[in-house]
């Protein structure tokens, strides 16, 4: 075997570090990488037509396997082009390395075609962004990167010009071992009783979940029915902890529903398990709060803390259910049942008559016949906007689903490329992008990737020929709509002309039959449903409280209807209270 060069090596330690694909658009600066990988096992490249899309399927990747995956774009425009999907997977605690690859080393800060200073551009959007500016960097710098976006979860960059990826890898050069997997963190005896004495002084004890309670479902469901807690979930909590839950009152936020809001008020503990949920004004100030999270940074950022505890929540939930008192009185967790259930009882009439018969198509409609067809395991990716509401109130989780948006960065046009990505992981599995228009013609350049590598995507779009969300916040804001119409094109004939099936739906009879013929299509499909663009309700009177878009008035009045199959849960789970 010859020498290596720097390409060549960075390729082989992305390989034992895990990394099975490589999503990017080549360029001249990439080419000794791109060569690299063509010619090694273990690895491809997945070519993309846009490098926003290469980094949100990088991201989607990393969240469905749990393991590290990477992008690349080449230099100055090509590495910009990362940006977006970055600051989503770093901000999604997703573990992605990006090569961003750069103008010739001599060129450097001489103002060259296409300069940028990426190891600086990149530094908000990542743990670690550095230049490999000489051969004997290599392998350290690459080694240091893969170790912050795994140890820290989140995003590495590292730039290379393309000469130095040429050249040969330095002689001797130390590979150590790398770390491929997190650890747990266990708090410290010391928070673990000071907590236990806080839970067992309390009356009444409310559970707020985000997404740190993956993996620690039975943890969370174990400690609710020793303290007889009420448990609440963020929007990216819902996949890990709304499924199989007696104690479930819905979701809090600007897109919640259910009595989430009240039991996070009303009760006189409430615990945040790994949760960074943004919206303060949803939260208590008058509410002893206790916050668990692997995180330390994002301790008491969002609200005054009663005690930080520094811990994984499947760990620190280990020690709490071996250590607290068991409860007996299940008053308030009873009346906050009762209330979640009355309040979906309330809001799913308005939107179950004559469904079936409204043209244009109910959205909510949509995406409940969507969650009934959809498999057992399937993965949504979801838009962002109106989409993320349909997914947030119509969207069964069972523990086998997945449901991954741009939930923390709110970026648009994110469903159909971390489709792609999540679709790489496994062609048998069933991924379904829930797109809105908006989003989806802002990167439809990668329907192609579909079609070129025949990814068996489910593309559904909700096309209401608007920018749903935009428009609603503009009308909670007391503001005239303006410039949130698309004039759009049949985008099923686009699917159709592209080479994928493609199907477009008017009526809601035709709804069923096209979801089952895409689904059982084994090649890339698009259902191009035309949705009602006035769907959600809008309040009567529009009150100062209301100016901004995600004011609480506004989550409270503006986004209230459709709830889907969670109301046979919540019927399910009043049986288990007391009656008087």
């Amino acid at each position: 075997m010859g020498k290596q060069n720097v390409a060549e090596q960075f390729v082989d330690i992305l390989v034992r570090a895990g990394v099975r694909r490589m999503y990017g658009v080549v360029g001249d600066s990439l080419n000794p990488v791109v060569d690299a990988i063509r010619r090694t096992d273990g690895i491809d490249w997945i070519q993309v037509r846009h490098e926003e899309t290469a980094a949100f399927a990088a991201g989607a990747e990393a969240q469905i396997t749990g393991t590290l995956a990477a992008c690349a774009g080449s230099c100055g425009p090509g590495n910009l082009h990362l940006i977006n999907g970055l600051y989503d997977a770093q901000r999604s605690m997703a573990q992605v390395l990006a090569l961003a690859s750069h103008i010739p080393s001599g060129e450097i800060g001489l103002g060259y075609f296409q300069e940028t200073h990426p190891d600086r551009l990149f530094t908000e959007c990542s743990h670690y962004s550095e230049l490999i500016s000489n051969p004997q960097q290599m392998p350290r710098v690459l080694q240091s990167a893969i170790q912050h976006a795994i140890g820290r979860g989140g995003v590495s960059v590292v730039s290379l010009p393309g000469d130095i990826a040429s050249l040969p890898a330095p002689e001797k050069s130390v590979e150590h071992a790398l770390v491929t997997a997190r650890p747990t963190v266990r708090p410290g005896d010391g928070e673990i009783e000071k907590l236990v004495r806080l839970i067992d002084e309390a009356d009444r004890v409310t559970l707020f979940c985000g997404s740190g309670t993956a993996g620690a479902h039975a943890e969370v469901m174990e400690f609710a029915g020793r303290v007889k807690a009420p448990v609440g979930h963020a929007l990216r909590g819902k996949e890990w902890i709304q499924y199989d839950n007696p104690y479930d009152v819905g979701m809090s936020g600007l897109l919640g529903y259910g009595a989430a809001y009240e039991a996070t008020h009303e009760c006189d503990l409430l615990i945040l398990l790994g949760t960074d949920f943004p919206y303060n004004a949803f939260l208590p100030d008058d509410v002893k709060i206790v916050q668990v999270d692997i995180r330390p940074e994002h301790l008491g950022r969002r609200s005054q803390l009663e005690l930080a505890v520094w811990g994984d929540v499947r760990e620190t939930l280990r020690a709490l259910n071996a250590r607290v008192k068991t409860k007996t009185d299940r008053r308030f967790l009873d009346r906050m049942l009762k209330k979640h259930a009355d309040a979906l009882e309330g809001v799913v009439k308005a939107y179950t008559r004559k469904v079936e018969k409204h043209t244009p198509i109910h959205p909510e409609y949509v995406a409940s016949v969507l969650d009934e067809l959809a498999d057992e395991d399937a993965v949504f990716t979801v838009d962002t906007g109106m989409c993320n509401v349909w997914a947030a109130r119509y969207l069964s989780p069972n523990g086998k689903r997945r449901i991954i948006g741009s939930f923390s960065h709110g970026s648009m046009a994110n469903a159909l490329p971390q489709a792609i990505g999540a679709q790489f992981t496994d062609r048998g599995r069933q991924v379904v992008s829930m797109s809105g228009d908006g989003g989806f013609s802002m990167l439809m350049g990668d329907f192609l990737t579909l079609v070129q590598y025949d990814l068996p995507v489910k593309v559904v779009l909700f096309n209401n020929s608007s920018l749903g969300m935009v428009e609603l916040e503009m009308l909670v804001s007391g503001l005239p709509s303006y410039g949130t119409t698309n004039k759009n094109p049949d985008f099923a004939a686009i699917a159709r002309a592209a080479g994928a099936y493609g199907v477009r739906v008017e009526k809601p009879k035709q709804l069923t039959g096209a979801l089952k013929d895409a689904f059982r299509h084994k090649g890339p499909a698009l259902v191009d449903v035309v949705t009602d663009p006035n769907a959600l309700s809008i309040p009567p009177r529009i009150s100062a409280e209301m100016v901004t878009g995600f004011a609480l008035s506004a989550g409270k009045i503006v986004l209230d209807g459709g709830v889907g199959r969670m109301i046979q849960m919540a019927r399910s789970n009043l049986r288990n209270v007391p009656r008087p």
